[in-house]
């Protein structure tokens, strides 16, 4: 199959992984005829039965599943165009929101607004990470050029004075908040409702729409500073504008769903496997793919048990051997430029 019609076929996935998402939970007051009743009912189909508005079955479905169908499907999408996005931006294939520090800068911020309420989670989240990029960054540039290698260390140390901090933050914190803190950096969307999605929404719209927009920038970025400069481009304004929403909608993520590991890492470069490495189509797969496979995943975290384990541990399963396999193929090559 050609990447063109890889590309489609993964275009036509999300509507009905989105629909299949109605029927999975762990209440057994909703069975799937219960659902497929209420998806009739709705559309005016005269052999569905009318379902009253407050019944538990449009409670369940409106309340419970369907802000956190929304909820996994955002994050998912949000964290690999970011991912992509970075990747990109630094010409480094190993670049990803955990990498660069931005994962532990936006956790540190957002725990932070939880033990003190007067902080908003958003900004905080937002402004912490865009720090620790900005750190990694700096720490990392020598003689007006970034290497691979000092990124990545330099990511590392950032993200490890950021989780020292998560860590001292944890350590003050009443046990109530500190339950919750500790739920949160594992990577969970169990606490999805309405207000999340509605606070996550703005940021995460926002911030990928303008990377959709400018994204065939990125195959000119990706290519060097001079070949930026040759077509007229200001490389270092345009790697603000690429970096400033990548950061955003990643924290963004981090505030409502906390840290969901190598979603960023991982997933771009399922994209480029079945799409190739042009970033006007990567792009755009990657939002679809992305949300698309993180509610898979979701899915199987809310079924797998009878009790829920959090989507952080599964995307670390799923990327960990998926990683092992590109390097045994030879398919990452963390000595370029």
């Amino acid at each position: 199959m050609k990447s063109k019609d890889r590309a489609l076929a993964l275009y036509l996935i999300p509507a009905p992984m989105l629909l299949l998402s109605l029927f999975i939970g762990p209440s057994d007051a909703v069975s799937p005829s219960d659902v497929l009743q209420w998806i009739g009912s709705g559309l005016g189909i005269t052999a569905f039965p009318l379902i009253p508005e407050n019944s538990i079955i449009d409670a369940v479905i409106l309340e419970v599943r369907l802000p956190r169908i929304l909820l996994a499907f955002m994050v998912g999408a949000a964290m690999t165009v970011s991912g992509n996005s970075l990747q990109a931006l630094f010409r480094n294939p190993l670049v990803s929101q955990d990498i660069l520090g931005l994962s532990s800068g936006a956790a540190f911020g957002a725990a932070l607004a939880l033990c003190i309420p007067r902080i908003p989670i958003q900004p905080a989240a937002f402004i912490f990470g865009l720090l620790a990029v900005g750190l990694s960054y700096f720490l990392a540039r020598s003689r007006s050029q970034v290497s691979i290698v000092s990124l990545i260390l330099s990511g590392i140390i950032v993200s490890g004075i950021f989780t020292a901090l998560l860590t001292i933050v944890q350590f003050f914190t009443d046990p109530f908040k500190l339950q919750t803190i500790v739920h949160w950096t594992m990577g969970n969307l169990h606490h999805a409702d309405w207000t999340r999605v509605k606070s996550a929404a703005l940021p995460i719209c926002t911030g990928m729409m303008w990377l959709l927009l400018i994204r065939w920038r990125l195959n000119v970025i990706a290519l060097g500073d001079e070949e930026a400069r040759a077509v007229g481009l200001n490389p270092e304004k345009e790697k603000i504008f690429i970096l400033l929403p990548a950061t955003l909608i990643a924290s963004a993520s981090v505030a409502v769903a906390g840290i969901i590991g190598l979603v960023g890492l991982a997933f771009p470069h399922m994209v480029r496997l079945l799409v190739g490495h042009d970033n006007s189509k990567t792009q755009p797969v990657s939002l679809v793919f992305g949300g698309s496979v993180l509610l898979a995943v979701d899915n199987c975290s809310r079924a797998f048990a009878d009790f829920e384990i959090p989507i952080g541990i599964f995307t670390t399963l799923i990327g960990g051997p998926f990683f092992v396999y590109l390097l045994r193929q030879n398919r990452l090559n963390p000595g370029e430029k």
